[in-house]
């Protein structure tokens, strides 16, 4: 077998990679030029050396706060020429794809999120059964190395030079935090793009025990298992906390969920109840809480700047749309790519729909009143305001969603845009303080 560790400094690979990455959709206009760049000044030829050497650099360990929580993660970043050539290796890692554990959808090759909801949700007798929902607490970083190796080692160890490569990046216990060094165990860093396939490989035992049980499933570090009775949802429950507890892991008990019979379960964002699946309550609410944070933000930008509403307006529905349908910026995740193939019932969406009219309304006058109906729906539409439900339907036609070009053509919808002209429904009747009007 051919030693994967050779491929990182061949050209032929990385043209590959950098095909496949786009075939796959996975690339902003950005990342795509990016990656190209690097390939075509072989910057890859240094990192991948080091790697081969076990000299390594060492990873930054961040804590970046978690959306609308309070809470901070721990992740791991390397240097991002040290980064794609172990993006790379974790594509290559997919030869070993057959022996990943069943039950297992994440880091799979032809499997993933949608291919784990659908399968569950065609289940004979599914809305019969109990369901147990756990999430694993700080997965990555809590796995314990000196159990994660023998695990390795007999996924990879027709490699050895892999194995090695593998092993040294493991046990190093050093990363860069605020400046200095810092000394301690590191898991499988979270943020490192081989992280999902160690991870999963940690959680062989207790998939392969639970897929031989009973309706079950993994994505990562979020499990659901079913069972025809309580007292036996009850016992997989105990099961799972006692390997987990046995591994060095806990269940996160803020995200355990028991339900019987009829009632709704929800997984990886959305939720499924007698042969209809809609967005998760947890989905809603994150988004609400999304809507509400720029919303607020972009109105103390019009104020501060002495803006027309119109431009905040336009300035968050700029944002949802790129969210919701363009997969640019910061969102590297289409939200409609991940949920229409999914959903059955658009009656969340309608909800979302909703909720965000009612912030772009609320924009120019910071409450909420009857008389913010005065920005109608047709000025929203003016300034870009794409309907979920819409888009939707849309795709369930088979129709491609509308051009975003064409949904933002004429409109000035960020802050750093010039003038716009005042739409009808906003001109006088900003609710602004006279210097801001």
């Amino acid at each position: 077998m051919n030693q994967l560790l050779d491929h990182l400094d061949q050209p032929a690979a990385w043209e590959a990679f950098l095909q496949h990455k786009r075939a796959k959709g996975h690339l902003t206009r950005r990342q795509d030029q990016a990656l190209a760049t690097f390939i075509e000044a072989r910057g890859y030829l240094e990192p991948a050396a080091a790697l081969r050497d076990g000299a390594f650099p060492l990873p930054t360990k961040r804590l970046v706060n978690k959306a609308g929580s309070g809470k901070k993660r721990v992740v791991y970043q390397f240097p991002d020429a040290a980064t794609n050539v172990l993006k790379l290796l974790a594509h290559l890692l997919y030869r070993y794809d057959d022996r990943q554990p069943p039950g297992c959808y994440s880091f799979r090759r032809g499997l993933s999120a949608h291919s784990a909801i659908r399968q569950l949700a065609a289940t004979p007798g599914i809305d019969g059964l109990w369901c147990y929902k756990a999430d694993v607490a700080n997965y990555f970083n809590s796995i314990d190395i000196p159990t994660l190796l023998p695990i390795l080692g007999e996924v990879v160890g027709d490699d050895p030079a892999l194995l090695a490569c593998l092993t040294g990046l493991l046990t190093a216990d050093q990363a860069w935090h605020a400046g200095a060094v810092e000394h301690g165990p590191r898991g499988v860093m979270a943020g490192m793009p081989l992280a999902p396939f160690l991870a999963n490989l940690y959680l062989g035992g207790l998939d392969r025990q639970l897929a031989d049980r009973c309706p079950y499933a993994r994505y990562s570090d979020d499990i659901i298992v079913f069972a025809p009775t309580r007292d036996e949802a009850e016992a997989v429950k105990q099961h799972i906390h006692g390997w987990l507890g046995a591994h060095g892991l806990a269940v996160n008990p803020a995200k355990e969920r028991l339900t019987g019979p009829g009632q709704a379960w929800e997984f990886l964002g959305v939720a499924y109840q007698d042969g209809q699946i809609d967005l998760s309550r947890a989905t809603r609410a994150k988004l609400k809480g999304k809507i509400r944070r720029k919303a607020r933000a972009l109105r103390r930008w019009m104020l501060r700047h002495d803006a027309a509403p119109e431009r905040a307006i336009g300035a968050t529905i700029r944002v949802f749309n790129r969210k919701f349908f363009d997969g640019r910026g910061r969102d590297e995740l289409n939200w409609s790519r991940w949920f229409f193939p999914l959903l059955t019932r658009p009656d969340s969406l309608h909800e979302m729909d909703l909720y965000l009219q009612q912030y772009l309304r609320w924009i120019p006058t910071g409450r909420h009143r009857p008389g913010n109906y005065r920005t109608s729906y047709d000025t929203l539409k003016a300034l870009g305001y794409r309907s979920l439900v819409h888009e939707y339907h849309r795709y369930r036609a088979g129709r491609p969603a509308a051009s975003p070009a064409a949904a933002d053509a004429g409109h000035e919808g960020s802050p750093t845009a010039g003038q716009t002209p005042a739409l009808p429904g906003l001109a006088g009747n900003t609710g602004l303080p006279d210097s801001a009007a």
